[in-house]
């Protein structure tokens, strides 16, 4: 899954350690999920776009391979 955390993060002027204070994670779960290396649960994801002010479909995007399982 990609994700647009990181450009978000960069229109708010967030940090990755304020963005995961503010929704309860460790800043590595953040780097992790701007990397794409983690799918967060929907409640993580719901947070993240409520903090980063945008819908959570245009900050998780994801592709067909996403949803094959």
């Amino acid at each position: 899954m990609q994700t647009k955390i990181r450009e978000y993060r960069a229109k708010t002027g967030i940090t990755q350690e304020e963005l995961a204070a503010r929704v309860g994670v460790r800043r590595e779960t953040i780097v992790f999920l701007e990397k794409g290396k983690y799918n967060p649960s929907l409640r993580l994801a719901w947070r993240v776009a409520r903090e980063l002010g945008a819908p959570i479909e245009e900050i998780f995007v994801f592709g067909n391979e996403d949803l094959e399982g």
